[in-house]
Protein backbone atom coordinates (compact mmCIF):
# COMPACT_ATOMS: atom_id res chain seq x y z
CA UNK A 1 0.00 0.00 0.00
CA UNK A 2 1.39 3.38 -0.92
CA UNK A 3 2.40 5.80 1.81
CA UNK A 4 0.06 8.77 2.14
CA UNK A 5 0.88 12.13 3.68
CA UNK A 6 -2.69 12.72 4.80
CA UNK A 7 -4.40 10.76 7.55
CA UNK A 8 -7.39 8.80 6.29
CA UNK A 9 -9.97 8.02 8.94
CA UNK A 10 -11.26 4.44 8.75
CA UNK A 11 -14.84 5.70 8.46
CA UNK A 12 -13.88 7.03 5.00
CA UNK A 13 -12.99 3.58 3.64
CA UNK A 14 -15.38 0.74 4.41
CA UNK A 15 -13.83 -2.76 4.53
CA UNK A 16 -16.62 -4.24 2.41
CA UNK A 17 -15.96 -1.62 -0.29
CA UNK A 18 -12.39 -2.92 -0.43
CA UNK A 19 -13.63 -6.51 -0.61
CA UNK A 20 -15.93 -5.56 -3.48
CA UNK A 21 -12.97 -4.03 -5.34
CA UNK A 22 -10.93 -7.22 -4.84
CA UNK A 23 -13.84 -9.40 -6.05
CA UNK A 24 -14.34 -7.21 -9.12
CA UNK A 25 -10.60 -7.34 -9.87
CA UNK A 26 -10.72 -11.17 -9.88
CA UNK A 27 -13.99 -11.15 -11.84
CA UNK A 28 -15.71 -13.26 -9.17
CA UNK A 29 -19.50 -13.31 -9.03
CA UNK A 30 -20.50 -11.34 -5.94
CA UNK A 31 -23.54 -9.80 -4.33
CA UNK A 32 -23.47 -6.97 -1.81
CA UNK A 33 -26.13 -8.22 0.61
CA UNK A 34 -25.94 -5.15 2.87
CA UNK A 35 -23.59 -2.29 3.60
CA UNK A 36 -21.64 -4.58 5.94
CA UNK A 37 -21.82 -7.88 4.03
CA UNK A 38 -20.80 -9.33 0.69
CA UNK A 39 -21.00 -12.86 -0.67
CA UNK A 40 -19.17 -14.31 -3.65
CA UNK A 41 -18.76 -17.63 -5.39
CA UNK A 42 -15.28 -18.76 -6.36
CA UNK A 43 -14.52 -21.82 -8.46
CA UNK A 44 -11.87 -24.11 -7.04
CA UNK A 45 -10.28 -27.28 -8.36
CA UNK A 46 -12.56 -29.52 -6.29
CA UNK A 47 -15.75 -27.46 -6.17
CA UNK A 48 -17.35 -24.02 -5.92
CA UNK A 49 -16.88 -22.18 -2.65
CA UNK A 50 -19.23 -19.62 -1.18
CA UNK A 51 -17.31 -16.83 0.56
CA UNK A 52 -19.01 -14.32 2.82
CA UNK A 53 -17.24 -11.36 4.35
CA UNK A 54 -19.01 -9.29 6.97
CA UNK A 55 -17.85 -6.19 8.83
CA UNK A 56 -18.74 -5.90 12.52
CA UNK A 57 -18.16 -2.27 13.53
CA UNK A 58 -18.81 -3.00 17.23
CA UNK A 59 -16.06 -5.61 17.38
CA UNK A 60 -13.97 -3.99 14.63
CA UNK A 61 -13.59 -7.38 12.94
CA UNK A 62 -13.84 -8.32 9.28
CA UNK A 63 -15.17 -11.88 9.31
CA UNK A 64 -14.60 -14.32 6.47
CA UNK A 65 -16.62 -17.50 6.15
CA UNK A 66 -15.90 -19.89 3.27
CA UNK A 67 -18.33 -22.80 2.91
CA UNK A 68 -19.02 -25.81 0.76
CA UNK A 69 -21.73 -28.46 0.92
CA UNK A 70 -20.95 -31.71 2.67
CA UNK A 71 -23.43 -34.32 3.81
CA UNK A 72 -21.36 -37.08 5.43
CA UNK A 73 -22.92 -40.30 6.70
CA UNK A 74 -23.85 -40.01 10.36
CA UNK A 75 -21.73 -43.01 11.26
CA UNK A 76 -18.58 -41.21 9.93
CA UNK A 77 -19.04 -37.91 11.79
CA UNK A 78 -16.57 -38.87 14.52
CA UNK A 79 -13.88 -39.50 11.90
CA UNK A 80 -14.71 -36.24 10.14
CA UNK A 81 -14.46 -34.27 13.38
CA UNK A 82 -11.11 -35.87 14.14
CA UNK A 83 -9.78 -34.92 10.69
CA UNK A 84 -11.06 -31.37 11.31
CA UNK A 85 -9.05 -31.22 14.54
CA UNK A 86 -5.94 -32.59 12.81
CA UNK A 87 -6.35 -30.13 9.93
CA UNK A 88 -6.80 -27.21 12.34
CA UNK A 89 -3.50 -28.17 13.97
CA UNK A 90 -1.81 -27.51 10.61
CA UNK A 91 -3.26 -24.08 9.89
CA UNK A 92 -2.57 -20.78 11.63
CA UNK A 93 -4.78 -18.26 9.90
CA UNK A 94 -8.25 -19.66 10.39
CA UNK A 95 -10.02 -22.86 11.28
CA UNK A 96 -12.43 -25.45 9.98
CA UNK A 97 -15.70 -26.45 11.52
CA UNK A 98 -18.66 -28.49 10.31
CA UNK A 99 -22.18 -27.12 10.60
CA UNK A 100 -24.13 -30.36 10.77
CA UNK A 101 -27.60 -28.77 10.62
CA UNK A 102 -26.78 -26.90 7.39
CA UNK A 103 -24.53 -29.69 6.04
CA UNK A 104 -21.73 -27.21 5.42
CA UNK A 105 -17.98 -27.43 5.84
CA UNK A 106 -16.81 -24.02 7.03
CA UNK A 107 -13.51 -22.13 7.06
CA UNK A 108 -13.60 -19.14 9.44
CA UNK A 109 -11.25 -16.24 9.97
CA UNK A 110 -11.53 -12.83 11.57
CA UNK A 111 -9.29 -9.87 10.76
CA UNK A 112 -9.18 -7.47 13.70
CA UNK A 113 -9.09 -3.84 12.56
CA UNK A 114 -9.23 -2.13 15.95
CA UNK A 115 -8.09 1.42 16.49
CA UNK A 116 -9.17 2.85 13.13
CA UNK A 117 -7.02 0.38 11.15
CA UNK A 118 -7.81 0.05 7.47
CA UNK A 119 -7.59 -3.28 5.68
CA UNK A 120 -5.39 -3.16 2.62
CA UNK A 121 -6.62 -4.84 -0.57
CA UNK A 122 -3.57 -7.12 -0.31
CA UNK A 123 -4.67 -8.26 3.15
CA UNK A 124 -8.18 -9.05 1.98
CA UNK A 125 -6.90 -10.80 -1.12
CA UNK A 126 -4.60 -12.91 1.10
CA UNK A 127 -7.48 -13.75 3.47
CA UNK A 128 -9.55 -15.04 0.58
CA UNK A 129 -6.59 -16.85 -1.00
CA UNK A 130 -5.76 -18.56 2.32
CA UNK A 131 -9.37 -19.67 2.77
CA UNK A 132 -9.50 -21.15 -0.72
CA UNK A 133 -6.09 -22.74 -0.34
CA UNK A 134 -7.07 -24.36 2.96
CA UNK A 135 -10.35 -25.68 1.57
CA UNK A 136 -8.67 -27.04 -1.56
CA UNK A 137 -5.86 -28.58 0.47
CA UNK A 138 -8.04 -30.44 2.96
CA UNK A 139 -11.08 -31.24 0.79
CA UNK A 140 -9.73 -34.68 -0.21
CA UNK A 141 -9.02 -35.47 3.46
CA UNK A 142 -12.57 -34.59 4.44
CA UNK A 143 -13.89 -36.76 1.63
CA UNK A 144 -11.76 -39.74 2.68
CA UNK A 145 -12.80 -39.34 6.32
CA UNK A 146 -16.48 -39.15 5.43
CA UNK A 147 -16.78 -41.74 2.66
CA UNK A 148 -13.57 -43.73 2.65
CA UNK A 149 -12.45 -46.49 4.92
CA UNK A 150 -9.40 -44.46 5.94
CA UNK A 151 -8.50 -43.59 9.49
CA UNK A 152 -8.43 -39.85 10.22
CA UNK A 153 -4.61 -39.87 10.20
CA UNK A 154 -4.55 -41.66 6.84
CA UNK A 155 -7.15 -39.27 5.44
CA UNK A 156 -5.04 -36.30 6.49
CA UNK A 157 -1.93 -37.76 4.84
CA UNK A 158 -3.40 -36.90 1.45
CA UNK A 159 -3.46 -33.18 2.28
CA UNK A 160 -0.58 -31.55 0.51
CA UNK A 161 1.57 -29.01 2.30
CA UNK A 162 2.64 -25.85 0.56
CA UNK A 163 5.87 -26.22 -1.35
CA UNK A 164 8.71 -23.92 -0.39
CA UNK A 165 11.76 -23.15 -2.44
CA UNK A 166 12.45 -24.12 -6.02
CA UNK A 167 13.00 -27.36 -7.81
Amino acid sequence: MAHTDAYIHSDDIHPIDIVETVAAHHEWDFDRLADDQIVMVVEGQWRSYSITLAWSPCEEVLRLICTFDMDPPADRLAELYEVLNLANDQVWDGNFTFWNEQKLMVWRYGLVLAGDCIAAPEQINQMIRNALSGCERFYPSFQLAAWGNSSPAEALDIAMSEAYGRA
